[in-house]
């Protein structure tokens, strides 16, 4: 039970920090192109992770299990996000929330095959409650569905599928690693794109002025909704059945709308309101069995 509180924990926190993430990274993203953003996200994030493994001696890894999780890292921060950005740009932000939505339920798959976890009548319902609360959150009315918008909803799908791989691939691999060291060699599997895309974005399209502001921002994402934020969602899966800790990915939305509510004056509806109860209902049922 004190592993499962903790997992619940430690996914709702990594949610709620990538919720508020998105407020930062649309100022930043003014001023520094998405790849160029993730690539110094990555670099703080390894720099303050090795920082404090070095000080607690938890560097020691075969080098099997070092490239075994570079692999699972470059899924994870090479792909999907690659896929999230392309997503966003080709798409619209609604597409990109009602389709991210799905993750958990590409998780609930995955954990299966991979884990061979059993898809239980009650995950599976709490699934589906928390699902239809996150839809009530995001109100699906606003998605659009044009052919022009194609390929940003199937890189979106993509995105979606490919994290869902990344989160179930983390609790294989931290069956013999600990969380911190998985954590950080994970991001070093994501550098090679990142940096590929950046040097291309910086040639093309440049980087604006560097402001006291911009460097706050930064520093946000790479250690808080980076080095932390993926620390804590790695602990979810490392402690908690996959399809359990996958639910916790519903927090998100929510803290995006509230923090949207009161930075940027956008209005909370009722429909919100149930919504936020109906994935709490969810986080419940799935962790009483």
């Amino acid at each position: 039970m004190k592993n499962t509180t903790l997992g619940i924990i430690s996914g709702l926190s990594a949610a709620a920090i990538w919720g508020a993430m998105y407020v930062v990274s649309k100022a930043v993203m003014a001023v520094i192109p998405p790849f160029s953003l993730l690539t110094s996200r990555l670099i703080l994030g390894i720099a303050t992770l090795f920082i404090i493994a070095f000080l607690q001696k938890k560097l020691t890894i075969r080098k099997k299990q070092f490239w075994s999780i570079v692999w699972v890292g470059f899924i994870g921060y090479g792909i999907s996000l690659g896929f999230q950005f392309v997503g966003t740009n080709l798409s619209t932000a609604a597409n990109g929330s009602l389709v991210t939505s799905a993750t958990p339920a590409f998780v609930l798959i995955f954990a299966a095959i991979i884990l061979g976890e059993k898809i239980t009548r009650r995950r599976f319902i709490a699934l589906l409650i928390a699902s239809l609360g996150v839809l009530a959150v995001i109100d699906p009315r606003s998605a659009e569905l044009a052919s022009s918008l194609f390929w940003g909803n199937m890189s979106l799908v993509s995105a979606a599928l490919t994290w869902a791989l990344y989160s179930v691939l983390i609790r294989k691999v931290t069956r013999g690693v600990d969380v911190l060291t998985v954590s950080l060699i994970a991001f070093v599997g994501g550098l090679p794109t990142s940096i590929a895309f950046s040097v291309w974005e910086i040639s093309t399209l440049g980087i604006g002025e560097i402001t006291l502001g911009v460097i706050a921002g930064i520093l946000f994402l790479g250690i808080i909704a980076t080095a932390l934020a993926m620390y804590l969602w790695n602990t979810a899966f490392a402690l908690l059945d996959a399809s359990l800790a996958s639910l916790t990915f519903f927090a998100q939305p929510v803290v995006g709308t509230v923090l949207g509510a009161i930075f940027l004056g956008e209005i909370i509806t009722p429909l919100f309101l149930f919504g936020g109860l109906l994935i709490g209902i969810g986080l419940v049922v799935a962790s009483k069995e």
